[in-house]
């Protein structure tokens, strides 16, 4: 099937370019693998203007019901090639789908940055985690890790303090980077401990999490680590 533009990603970017390009009457494709893009894992959001309060799925369900009502076409895949140039592009993706558009936008978002650290690759899956809202569930009266200090860490950390038994807060800095509020909250939870000037070192486990070493050489028994310390473009593709 033809399309006039063909847009990767259906997150914060993606979205609202689908919107603005059916307003215009560019037919337009959004393809993305993650429905709401990252935003969408976002358990609370209180800083998007003319919403005190609401989830991260439920703000982006509403950018994709704009974009769809605007005339966009939304499909939930991942794209595999793209080949031509120019004015002639045919897009595959790996559900098999075969598109071809005048254009294609890259609105790919961001991707999780790791800590870097031996045994956080080995345990992705097996304790090791960068969205709270995606499995936290998991870990429902265990005691956990989370890495990082600013609102992602933090706001992270209050969704996990009303499912876990606890929540470790691991700040490698001497200071929270959080919104004030943010910090007001979370000093309030009676289990929630914040360490700071604490790096991980190692993230240990055989099966699965059981402890992270840090570079002063104490340790912390956990049964998951969250690591929450910044993304950067995910321009891979």
């Amino acid at each position: 099937m033809h399309y006039d533009l063909i847009i990767i990603g259906a997150g914060s970017a993606g979205l609202p370019a689908a919107m603005y390009a059916s307003r215009y009457k560019i037919s337009n494709l959004v393809i993305g693998e993650l429905p709401g893009g990252a935003l969408a894992t976002s358990h609370q959001v209180e800083n998007w203007p003319g919403v005190l309060s609401a989830s991260g799925k439920d703000i982006m369900d509403t950018f994709a019901k704009h974009a769809e009502t605007s005339g966009s076409t939304i499909l939930q895949d991942r794209v595999a090639t793209i080949t031509g140039s120019r004015g002639d592009f045919t897009v595959t993706t790996q559900g098999g789908k075969v598109f071809t558009s005048h254009f294609v936008l890259l609105a790919t978002g961001n991707k999780y940055r790791h800590l870097g650290v031996p045994g956080e690759d080995r345990l992705i899956g097996s304790g090791v985690s960068y969205c709270a809202t995606c499995d936290g569930n998991f870990f429902k009266g265990k005691t956990v890790g989370m890495v990082g200090g600013g609102d992602a860490a933090i706001t992270e950390a209050l969704y996990l303090a009303d499912l876990c038994a606890h929540v470790h807060v691991l700040v490698r800095g001497d200071r929270l980077r959080a919104e004030d509020i943010w910090v007001e909250q979370i000093q309030k939870r009676t289990n929630v401990t914040l360490h700071f000037q604490k790096k991980v070192a190692e993230i240990r486990g055989e099966w699965n999490v059981e402890d992270v070493l840090f570079e002063d050489g104490e340790s912390l028994r956990l049964d998951g680590i969250f690591v929450a310390i910044g993304s950067d473009p995910d321009t891979k593709l």
